[in-house]
């Protein structure tokens, strides 16, 4: 299962569909990180960055389990011992080439984007929300990819909402029915987000699960 994982990473690679994500993610971090916030918005800058993020990581995962054809996957599933091997091999590339994204991303607010270095409790919140990032964008990337949506159009109109609706719903009371992102923001903002991260993390933990089951379960 490594070596399918590598595989499918070099594959990813060697199309160069990890340009598309890529140049998104450059373009956001030019944006968003043009100036450097005051003193004090550090934790507010770095939480908006890893909610923007979200969607460049769910199209990076959903080109990355789109570039092998079904064809390769089936002889992949047969030559790995089973289906399931075969999908989690695919998950784990997702969400290897969705850290690294969401890394860059934090490297270049750590560098660029605040003013002083943040604290050690703020820097690890902060990278847990990163890596939370990377499994949500991951789960809406898979759940969007071609195995599970055929068609192109709808797969990408899918993937859009499906990040729409997240924001809509965690910014209403019922924000634990979904990742909660706009909590995640509202904590920063509020100085919370030390006191209310455990909460936050574990919904955006399970949500995330449960999207990487439903996906598991319609492959396998």
């Amino acid at each position: 299962m490594i070596a399918l994982t590598a595989f499918r990473l070099a594959a990813y690679v060697r199309s160069h569909r990890v340009y598309q994500a890529l140049l998104l993610t450059l373009a956001m971090v030019a944006i968003l990180y043009g100036s450097r916030a005051p003193r004090g918005a550090e934790v507010s800058v770095l939480t908006d960055g890893a909610i923007l993020i979200i969607p460049i990581l769910a199209w990076a995962a959903r080109s990355l389990l789109d570039t092998e054809p079904d064809l390769q996957r089936d002889l992949s599933a047969i030559q790995v011992g089973g289906r399931g091997r075969e999908v989690a091999a695919g998950l784990v590339a997702a969400f290897a080439a969705c850290a690294v994204l969401s890394a860059l991303d934090l490297g270049v607010a750590l560098l660029l984007g605040v003013s002083q270095a943040p604290s050690a409790g703020v820097l690890t919140a902060v990278l847990l929300l990163h890596a939370l990032a990377a499994l949500a964008g991951t789960a809406l990337g898979a759940l969007t990819s071609r195995a599970v949506v055929a068609s192109p159009a709808v797969s990408i109109m899918a993937l859009v909402l499906g990040f729409l609706v997240m924001l809509l719903i965690s910014a209403s009371s019922v924000y634990w029915l979904t990742v909660p992102l706009i909590a995640w923001m509202k904590a920063a903002n509020d100085g919370l987000l030390l006191d209310q991260l455990p909460q936050l993390a574990a919904i955006s933990l399970a949500w995330s699960l449960i999207g990487l089951g439903v996906y598991v379960w319609r492959r396998v």
